[in-house]
């Protein structure tokens, strides 16, 4: 293809590998061959790149980007300039990618164009790069590695995990930016197998400097990475939330807190981490708490204000045990959520009300309070009536 080519739209990337697969595919990217900026301006496309041109389709809202090459000029993932320009080919643009099933693009009329034998590994369940200018973009490693956890029956070729471990002597990985780490820590954990985005960080030594402390066992009996291979998948068969995997991957991590800060988790995945591992002792033995303890464990969880995050609790807890000897099974669960359907369903303003025509004030009305929804949920006959306890036992859960 030439400066005089006229402008071609070649679709490329992962909705032409997943179509291959016969996989769905909400995200459509195409590259424009032959083009200018200009042009496409004319054309009606919209500008939305800011480190290279990419436009929005004025039809279909698609992203388009300008045929491109480019080189290494730092280190880090921006270290980078960019050609763009209609002489760039379209095999050109191709060679910049990662991996070969991402390397591939069709043409308007279905053509397949695969010059690096994307199709091929495709069929092989191999997950190869390009180029060796794979080791210039330290993001490419968490790449490979969560496309491990989707694509989870693939296998890395012995040449790109020679790759990945380069990076890593090389510190190219030490010079990734908390938000891109982040971005695909999170799609990794979110995907079938997460346990398989782990493997290859820590065959390629990526795992001590990205996640220090994590890959610990809880059980004596079983292999440290094999416990937590089973936590993380079982995250995976019941599809929970991401703040259910983040909590699960730190609960056993040297310092969990750590990790979210470095790393800027958003709040909710650090939030259940830190309740995970204050609370989880609690909820493996709910079962011998009576109506007081039971609100106590919702009171202390903030469970009134934030149900779903008592739920994702519970679910964390879940996937953690497992088949272990002091597992809490569903039915305990939604002893729990229902304990809290129960004190939620107490009328707190007539009970207030209630407390202050029998004369309590301050402190007092939210004690009075407290011991409605404990009758609540006695009467309901999940938790034994409330023992006595004292009066100086308020439970205030988190402000």
């Amino acid at each position: 293809m030439t400066a005089a080519s006229p402008l071609q739209l070649f679709e490329v990337g992962g909705a032409v590998r997943d179509a291959l697969l016969g996989l769905p595919s909400s995200d459509r990217d195409w590259v424009a061959v032959g083009a200018t900026p200009e042009q496409l301006l004319a054309l009606g496309y919209r500008p939305v790149g800011r480190d290279f041109p990419v436009f929005l389709h004025p039809q279909t809202g698609d992203e388009v980007a300008l045929a491109r090459t480019e080189r290494k000029s730092a280190p880090g993932y921006r270290g980078f300039n960019f050609h763009a320009a209609p002489e760039v080919t379209l095999e050109q643009d191709l060679a910049r990618r990662d991996l070969t099933i991402n390397a591939m693009a069709r043409a308007a009329d279905g053509h397949l164009i695969d010059p690096f034998g994307g199709e091929r590994d495709l069929r092989a369940g191999v997950l190869r790069h390009v180029s060796p200018a794979f080791v210039e973009d330290p993001v490419r490693l968490l790449r490979v590695a969560r496309f491990a956890a989707r694509f989870h029956s693939f296998s890395i070729a012995p040449e790109t995990m020679a790759l990945l471990r380069r990076m890593v002597v090389d510190g190219e990985v030490d010079a990734l930016v908390a938000e891109r780490v982040w971005q695909e820590l999170a799609r990794g954990l979110m995907e079938a197998r997460p346990s398989r985005m782990l493997e290859v960080l820590r065959d390629s030594g990526a795992l001590a400097r990205l996640l220090p402390g994590v890959w610990l066992g809880v059980l004596p009996s079983v292999q440290p990475d094999e416990e937590l291979r089973r936590v993380l998948d079982t995250c995976g068969s019941k599809q929970a939330p991401l703040a259910v995997r983040f909590a699960c991957l730190v609960h056993d991590a040297d310092d969990g807190p750590a990790i979210a800060e470095r790393w800027r988790v958003p709040s909710e995945c650090k939030e259940l981490a830190l309740l995970l591992a204050r609370e989880r002792g609690a909820i493996q033995q709910s079962r011998e708490l009576d109506a007081h303890g039971a609100m106590q464990l919702l009171q202390r969880c903030d469970a009134l204000r934030r149900p779903q995050r008592f739920a994702d609790l519970l679910q964390a807890v879940q996937c953690l045990e497992g088949d272990a000897a002091h597992s809490i099974d569903s039915i305990d669960g939604a002893k729990l959520l229902a304990a809290l359907a129960a004190a939620q369903a107490v009328d707190s303003e007539a009970a207030s009300r209630q407390a202050m025509a029998e004369g309590a004030g301050g402190a007092a009305i939210g004690v009075a309070v407290q011991a409605a929804r404990e009758r609540a949920i006695a009467a309901s006959g999940l938790f034994a009536p409330a023992r006595d306890h004292g009066a100086d036992d308020t439970g205030q859960g988190e402000q």
